[in-house]
């Protein structure tokens, strides 16, 4: 990739840094995970996909800033004041394994905070219930889980730990079920199907992506048949971007309606992992 191929979409990034009132894209309190597309954590994810290095000055601190919330216990306090959910703990760590951090010490103890609080049906959930209780409340959440499957593939856990079977197997029935489940009712439906780039939210790329390192997943049918879905959507072997943030459309290597080649990079490596 030539180093200035995506100047233009870094700068348009790097250009949000104080919108939410302190550097970094961070709030005068500390609140890592808000400001939506231009938060701390969508901001260096979207850096580290348009080729920064993670010893980059910028995304050396925002790594710092997010270390500095790690509690001895492995989660992460994403926001100053209130509960630390496993949800906020699976993104932080998600981002840092993506950043190269997976050996740290701190990471190794988050890495055994999940693999210790798994919910009875194999994947992770906040017991925080937006929107009441209900049969479906009973399910973990699956963005969450997806998100902790997306740092563990950077671990030595990986295809070697049972508990991470359990969890693939979780997001593979949902596949099936589709409802809305989890005190989030994250369903898959519509919405759901329309690829969505950066790989952030739960959607059909980011699902497959991830499951492709997981070999519970790779020969099951319920995968192959998301797998199937996602490559009816590609136009001339690209990745067409079909949804996003309304704040990314000035950035162009995710823009929506266009093909993506960076989108198309992230297809092509869950190719190779099959």
């Amino acid at each position: 990739m030539a180093p200035n191929k995506y100047q233009a979409d870094i700068d348009e990034i790097l250009s949000h840094r104080h919108d939410n009132g302190a550097d970094y894209w961070t709030t005068p309190d500390n609140r890592l995970l808000k400001g939506g597309a231009f938060s701390a954590y969508s901001s260096a994810l979207m850096l580290l996909e348009l080729g920064m290095k993670p010893s980059a000055p910028i995304l050396k601190a925002v790594s710092e800033l997010f270390f500095n919330t790690w509690k001895p216990d492995g989660r992460f306090r994403a926001y100053p004041t209130g509960g630390i959910l496993p949800c906020h703990t699976a993104y932080i760590v998600s981002l840092l394994c993506r950043m190269g951090y997976q050996a740290d010490e701190r990471i190794q103890k988050t890495f055994q905070y999940f693999l210790d609080t798994p919910y009875t049906n194999g994947g992770w959930r906040c017991n925080k219930f937006s929107f009441g209780r209900g049969p479906e409340t009973e399910y973990s959440n699956p963005l969450p889980t997806l998100n902790v499957l997306d740092a563990f593939r950077f671990s030595n856990y990986l295809n070697n730990e049972p508990a991470l079977d359990k969890a693939v197997e979780f997001l593979l029935m949902h596949w099936t079920i589709k409802t809305p489940i989890g005190p989030c009712q994250y369903g898959i439906g519509t919405r759901f199907m329309q690829v969505e780039y950066p790989l952030w939210d739960y959607n059909l790329f980011y699902y497959v992506y991830v499951l492709s390192f997981y070999d519970k997943a790779k020969k099951d049918k319920r995968f192959l048949e998301a797998c199937t879905a996602l490559q009816a959507k590609l136009v001339d072997g690209m990745i067409i971007v079909e949804r996003n943030s309304p704040k990314l459309t000035k950035l162009e290597f995710c823009k929506k309606g266009k093909p993506s080649q960076l989108a198309t990079r992230r297809y092509n490596e869950i190719l190779g992992n099959l």
